[in-house]
């Protein structure tokens, strides 16, 4: 499962305008116009999904739904997956 609060750098209670100003700070580093590097237009995909997912109220709930039962079946591999997206998010 993909950490969509990893991928913009916010908290899982994060209010909408938090989740669109990450947004937009992500989009215009990874915008394939202004980023040079060969994956950026991948992370911007990645970044687009994430906030499509988290700022409609019902999706965004059904995310964290699936997020929480995700981390009781197979805590290891999401905690795995978490972790290394805040990695990630620290080493840019």
């Amino acid at each position: 499962m993909k950490d969509y609060y990893g991928l913009l750098g916010v908290a899982p209670d994060a209010t909408n305008e938090l989740i669109k100003s990450a947004y937009r700070k992500k989009a215009a580093q990874f915008h394939p116009d202004r980023n040079p590097e060969p994956d950026a237009a991948s992370k911007f995909q990645a970044v687009q999904e994430a906030y499509e997912i988290l700022s409609d109220i019902d999706r965004r709930k059904a995310y964290d739904e699936t997020r929480r039962t995700s981390l009781i079946d197979e805590p290891l591999v999401v905690a795995r997956e978490i972790w290394a997206s805040h990695l990630g998010n620290m080493q840019k």
